[in-house]
């Protein structure tokens, strides 16, 4: 079936389901993500997991993101959680609509002393060619350290809109 306006994917999941199935593949677009999206760098996300209703970002642990306790700073932790966010919304969100943040509740449940995994999930897919207005969507993101501790837990609520 082709897609139509309502079901079109992004232009960055397009470019995502084109390279992201290597390693090099998901290497070149998240260096691509990082030029695009300059303050998604500070935090140097490597995309690994990227469809509708799910994203999975990973960053390393590097002097750039230390706070004074050496370990991850807060807020770069919620930067990679926005960052897990915006790629599951890229792949979920289709052409036809635009989507911003527009809240977060974040809760730091340890410390980040290892690299971060972050988790963005949407539980049921919004039917998008039904919104003829614009409706928020809360997306739910947790973070976990390799030793799959939680670290941060994060619900990002995402304002969407058609495009007219």
């Amino acid at each position: 079936m082709p897609e139509t306006g309502s079901t079109a994917p992004s232009a960055t999941y397009r470019q995502w389901r084109r390279l992201g199935g290597t390693k090099a593949g998901r290497r070149v677009f998240s260096m691509a993500l990082r030029t695009r999206v300059p303050y998604f760098a500070t935090v140097l996300p490597t995309v690994q997991v990227m469809e509708p209703g799910r994203a999975e970002v990973t960053a390393p642990k590097w002097r750039g993101v230390h706070n004074h306790l050496g370990t991850f700073h807060a807020i770069a932790v919620c930067n990679l959680a926005e960052t897990a966010m915006g790629m599951m919304c890229e792949a979920t969100v289709p052409a036809s609509h635009r989507w911003i943040p527009q809240a977060m509740d974040v809760r730091y449940p340890a410390k980040a002393t290892t690299r971060l995994r972050a988790v963005a999930t949407l539980e049921t897919i919004p039917d998008f060619g039904a919104a003829e207005e614009g409706f928020a969507l809360p997306v739910p993101i947790t973070v976990y350290d390799t030793a799959d501790v939680v670290v941060l837990e994060a619900t990002i609520t995402v304002w969407v809109t058609p495009r007219r």
